[in-house]
């Protein structure tokens, strides 16, 4: 019989070590940007290192350091590249059309670039945002509770938040539409809808991640689809097949990107400026981001040796091994099935792809044998974490297992 075991959440400790003992400061994650470079957006600053996210802009760039410091680079006409300091602190970064924005880990965010619409002036009380996203000249964010503040520009109706305000987990901005995925994964669109960008197709179930190019929509299904509608006059919602194993997305001017499970990335659409081919190798991808004639892509390639279920140990590892998890990709939750050939007490501990600590579960004193437990996709303060590649690693007194990769999509 399985045996399931409860868990409780505490302050997480500790460096995260993958397979082959590489530390989290020494990761490789550079960014790869492809695609019209006519002002630098394509150039990443060196040292192209450590980073732990991508954004695009209209003809700007930014990506998210595992420091929490933010790099921008690209066309700076409006400031858009002027991170504001203190530049420390951010966990979460987004490009608008000539703006940026920042989300800091005390749930504030700073907006800096182009104001004319007042996409920048963060609307008051600044406080308690879990995710932030851009448009071409608004901004919105997630709040903890569930509701959507939208500010900028209201020409198209942006502001227009259908009723009810309440149980979203994940938003994104095109030219003049938004959409926001909802709890229950259905997906909420508002704005500008001349090219149906706001008409979700039926079944509108099942999503797990949602994406806003220029004038064109994309939904991610749990079962690893994906789903695309609105503008196509470039084919930027003609899905390649097979249309399977995406775990993520993102939409540019006029085409479209999304991230298979086994690190590749797939972009479709216009692709006069390149921004369709992917650099080679084409491999290694933990996330995907598109601009305006541009992507991005943020890879691992540090030779870490991160070991899929079952296969590996580092040093002292040998009592205790991670044997599956299911389901992966996952949402909301998955199960981690351990194998310890000795007693003691078990901590299974998640890490961000900066190689933060996101949360530690205690699984208790356990005895030799194959155990059950469950991640519910949750931080240490109970938040919903973002889509994206974790690590799950388990630790006890006799030693540590292999990190795993865990994919969350919602």
């Amino acid at each position: 019989m399985k045996q399931l075991l409860a868990v409780w959440v505490f302050v997480c400790l500790g460096t995260l070590v993958l397979g082959t003992g590489v530390a989290s400061g020494q990761w490789t994650r550079p960014i790869m940007a492809w695609g019209d470079n006519a002002h630098g957006q394509c150039a990443v600053p060196a040292p192209n290192a450590d980073f732990a996210a991508a954004a695009g802009g209209e003809y700007h760039s930014l990506g998210l350091k595992s420091d929490g410091t933010i790099v921008a680079w690209g066309s700076n006409d409006q400031g858009q590249c002027d991170v504001p300091a203190p530049n420390a602190d951010f966990v979460a970064v987004a490009g608008g059309g000539w703006h940026s924005l920042g989300l800091k880990s005390d749930g504030t965010i700073v907006a800096w670039g182009r104001n004319d619409e007042s996409q920048c002036s963060v609307p008051l009380p600044n406080a308690d945002f879990v995710a932030v996203a851009a448009g071409e000249a608004h901004s919105l964010g997630v709040r903890s509770d569930g509701t959507i503040v939208v500010w900028g520009t209201n020409a198209c109706g942006q502001w227009n938040i259908p009723s009810p305000n309440t149980d979203f987990v994940a938003v994104t901005g095109g030219y003049g539409h938004s959409l926001a995925l909802k709890s229950d994964g259905t997906i909420v669109a508002w704005g500008r809808n001349h090219e149906s960008q706001c008409d979700v197709p039926l079944p509108n179930a099942d999503f797990v991640a949602v994406a806003a190019g220029y004038r064109h929509s994309l939904g991610l299904k749990s079962d690893g689809t994906l789903v695309a509608w609105g503008w196509d006059i470039s084919g930027q919602c003609d899905v390649p097949l097979p249309n399977a194993d995406f775990v993520a997305v993102a939409g540019g001017y006029g085409h479209s990107l999304s991230l298979k499970s086994d690190g590749t990335i797939v972009a479709w659409g216009a692709n006069s400026y390149g921004q369709c081919d992917v650099p080679a190798p084409n491999a290694d991808f933990l996330a995907v981001a598109g601009g305006y004639y541009h992507s991005l892509g943020l890879r691992d390639s540090s030779g870490t040796g991160v070991e899929e279920p079952g296969h590996g140990d580092v040093a002292g590892a040998a009592t205790l091994a991670i044997l599956s998890l299911a389901p992966n990709p996952f949402n909301p939750s998955t199960e981690v099935s351990f194998e310890t050939r000795a007693s003691g007490h078990v901590t299974m501990e998640i890490y961000d792809v900066s190689g933060r600590c996101v949360r530690t579960v205690p699984l208790g004193y356990v005895e030799p044998g194959q155990h059950y437990a469950r991640w519910d996709g949750r931080d240490a303060r109970g938040h919903n974490v973002n889509s994206g590649v974790y690590f799950v690693r388990l630790l006890g007194a006799e030693g540590e297992s292999s990190a795993v990769k865990a994919v969350l999509v919602r």
